[in-house]
């Protein structure tokens, strides 16, 4: 099972108008980000919800027992979002330990919201298991192909956007939206991983050659809740030679605070992953390399912002 760059090309003529086109800022000469933090919901993830459903319509598949989700938030919230804007129900699983503010927002989206177990796995086990019951479509949180090639839109927009780049620094976590951008990129740039120390998903499959089962926690762990990397990602990894660089708690938080005070930018700790390579060290561009650092959302308390 892969994606491909036509994939992603009829993902994006599939959900144009439904998404917004995020604009890139122009920190420095040699970096820029992108700011998917002012997608729909607050996050990139609207992308593949609606190429998933979108795609599903077309063969018949969205039916009036509408979508089933399990997520740590974002993806519900995406897939609540899209299922409003198509008309269908949507049942939502989510942690007992997701943020209080992303539950608050599913069900202002007219979703059916169900916490369940203490981690991402836990929901999606629930999830499928209603899938099953109700006939259902189920959106994965980023294992999809339509999915992974939903995401991939946004690399698209960059290469509309920014007058050349080396590299990419994306936040991993199941490893949907760097799977989609590498396939969309190809060999346009580079592609990097950035992955809480505490959440090391790409890491461990790298290593392990193959996707692995890895312990979860730590701040970021709402938006990087998933056990393991997607099968898809890993394929990409392979296809793409994109590899991982882990950044501590500390450096989350720094590069998060960062964004609020230097940039005005309010991002969750997950958001602030792909920053905290650069800000803090973990990845030193070359001389003239030039970065683009996908800021990729804003599901956060702002009281929190030190």
């Amino acid at each position: 099972m892969t994606v491909s760059r036509v994939d992603v090309v009829a993902a994006a003529r599939r959900i144009d108008g439904r998404i917004r086109r995020t604009p890139v800022l122009r920190v420095t000469p040699t970096l820029t980000f992108k700011l998917e933090l002012l997608q729909h919901v607050g996050s990139f993830k609207p992308r593949g919800a609606f190429n998933r459903l979108l795609s599903a319509k077309e063969q018949g598949a969205l039916t009036g027992q509408g979508i089933v989700a399990a997520s740590g938030g974002n993806a519900g919230l995406a897939a609540a979002y899209a299922a409003r804007e198509l008309g269908v129900p949507a049942r939502i699983f989510v942690p007992e330990t997701a943020p209080a503010p992303k539950v608050a927002r599913l069900r202002t989206l007219d979703a059916d919201v169900v916490q369940v177990g203490s981690e991402y796995a836990e929901a999606y086990e629930a999830a499928m298991s209603a899938c099953e019951e109700s006939g259902a479509l189920l959106v994965h949180a980023f294992d999809q192909p339509e999915v992974v090639a939903g995401q991939g839109t946004l690399g698209l927009e960059l290469l509309d956007q920014v007058d050349g780049f080396d590299t990419v620094l994306v936040a991993v976590g199941g490893g949907g939206l760097i799977a989609g951008i590498a396939t969309a990129l190809e060999d346009r740039a580079r592609v990097i991983g950035v992955e809480p120390e505490l959440a090391p998903t790409l890491h461990r499959a790298l290593e392990a050659g193959e996707p692995v089962d890895v312990r979860v926690g730590g701040l970021a762990a709402d938006s990087h809740g998933a056990r393991r990397l997607g099968s898809l990602a890993f394929e990409a990894a392979r296809r793409y030679d994109f590899g991982s660089v882990l950044v501590a708690e500390e450096m989350i938080v720094a590069a998060r605070n960062e964004l609020w005070h230097e940039y005005h930018l309010a991002v969750e700790h997950g958001a602030a992953v792909a920053y905290a390579a650069l800000s803090t060290g973990a990845y030193q561009p070359v001389p003239g390399e030039r970065v683009i650092v996908i800021i990729c959302g804003a599901n956060t308390d702002p009281t929190t912002l030190a």
